[in-house]
């Protein structure tokens, strides 16, 4: 009797027995967790094969599983809302809080740091421009500043990488929108440079991108669609003047050589108008020339007429108009009439800054459809040139200041700085674009 109650209890243990799968790909058989080998597996399922390379691991599913629930399931984004409906909230918060946004967690992280969630932005209408300043100091290192016109705020950016920090005579255009490049230029001890790097307004961060074909510094740039082109400059060397071009296409990641000039030029000016890249600058011999590309046949033309003969610095070609400056610190331009082949008077604010160099117009850039002026002091003025026919008088709105202080308020604080600026310029502004996200 007691023989038959241990076999009965024996057969309960027996079949109490749940084991797990073999984690291997080349066995699925039975085995209890607490086994270390593949013979004892054989008591609870006979017949089965033996496994060339078992995993035995008690653990090993139990991470595979946790991983997989993961990427299953995923927290939302928000709490209560589809990631569909949290993303078209999320699409709507300023872009000055961005850098915040990123911080909450890794899928807000993730989200915002890639081209989807700003694609959408841009599709939707709203993607917001920033003017982004390249300003070297009084040591002469240069810097990135980017001012927000929404909230009228100078925003803190990621320093210029070192190959550029002291660079000179480097150009500066924006591909995609969102991509700052910073190409070329020369550095004070190892010359001339075919570097190229470019910031990603999307992302925050600076990036490598492939070097130009020729080393130069004081070239001409510009950007025909969505293509970069760089042209002309200096370089060391017996053929001190370049007279070669070259193109660099974002979509094939590659730079290749175009049409060279007609002669050799340092250009110290260039507009994009009308179809062609007109550039001026200085010959081999001195002398002031101005030439004009095709993009279509890929030729360069000489070009002189009363375009070149007015044309100043710096300008730039806005629906359709060609725009330039007709005093030192921005408050007066000219538009160029193809008519009449003459530059003609547009806008004067009548309220004028001073002639100090810390007050001296640096660039002219679009921005929300409208002219933005910037000065050297940082400060930024926006025209209205959809209406040319108004007065200034008549309309106050047709110029306005979104950064430093306005016209009449610092009158007294202008005239110190034109006495002040006399002695010297401590910083000014290199480059000037504008970048959307």
């Amino acid at each position: 009797m007691n023989q038959l109650v241990e076999r009965s209890a024996n057969t309960q243990r027996v079949s109490r027995v749940q084991a797990p799968l073999v984690d291997s790909v080349s066995c699925y058989c039975k085995v209890d967790s607490g086994l270390k080998t593949v013979v004892g597996a054989r008591k609870f399922v006979p017949g089965t094969k033996l496994c060339i390379q078992p995993d035995t691991n008690p653990n090993a599913h139990r991470r595979k599983n946790s991983r997989r629930e993961k990427t299953r399931v995923q927290p939302p984004l928000l709490p209560g809302l589809p990631d569909d409906l949290a993303i078209a909230c999320l699409i709507r918060v300023p872009r000055v809080e961005h850098s915040k946004l990123r911080l909450v967690c890794k899928r807000w992280y993730r989200l915002l740091s890639g081209n989807f969630f700003y694609s959408l932005r841009k599709s939707l209408g709203m993607a917001e421009e920033w003017v982004y300043v390249i300003k070297r100091d009084r040591d002469g290192r240069i810097s990135l500043h980017a001012y927000d016109p929404i909230y009228q705020l100078w925003q803190s950016l990621p320093p210029v990488p070192g190959e550029y920090s002291v660079a000179l005579g480097f150009g500066c255009a924006v591909l995609s929108g969102c991509h700052l490049y910073l190409f070329g230029g020369k550095d004070p001890l190892k010359g001339s440079m075919r570097r190229v790097i470019f910031y990603n307004a999307r992302t925050n961060k600076w990036h490598r991108a492939p070097d130009m074909l020729r080393k130069r510094h004081l070239f001409g740039s510009c950007v025909i669609n969505n293509c970069l082109y760089v042209a002309g400059g200096e370089c060391e060397g017996i053929q001190r003047t370049l007279r070669s071009a070259e193109v660099y296409d974002p979509n094939r990641n590659r730079w290749s050589f175009i049409s060279d000039m007609t002669t050799a030029m340092v250009p110290f000016i260039g507009v994009v108008h009308n179809g062609a890249w007109f550039l001026k600058g200085l010959g081999s011999n001195r002398n002031v020339m101005c030439e004009a590309y095709s993009q279509e046949t890929d030729t360069w033309t000489p070009v002189s007429n009363g375009m070149v003969n007015g044309w100043r610095n710096p300008s730039i070609s806005l629906n359709g108009q060609l725009y330039a400056l007709d005093c030192q610190d921005g408050c007066k331009l000219k538009v160029y009439d193809r008519a009449t082949d003459s530059w003609k008077k547009f806008i004067d604010s009548k309220l004028h800054l001073g002639s100090s160099r810390a007050l001296d117009a640096a660039a002219l850039v679009p921005l929300n459809g409208k002219l933005c002026i910037i000065r050297n002091n940082m400060s930024i003025s926006l025209v209205d040139v959809s209406s040319p026919n108004k007065r200034v008088e008549s309309n106050p709105h047709l110029w306005e200041n979104i950064a430093g202080k306005g016209h009449v308020r610092s009158i007294v604080r202008n005239l110190w700085s034109t006495i002040a600026g006399r002695g010297g310029l401590k910083s000014h502004i290199v480059h000037c674009q504008v970048l959307q996200a």
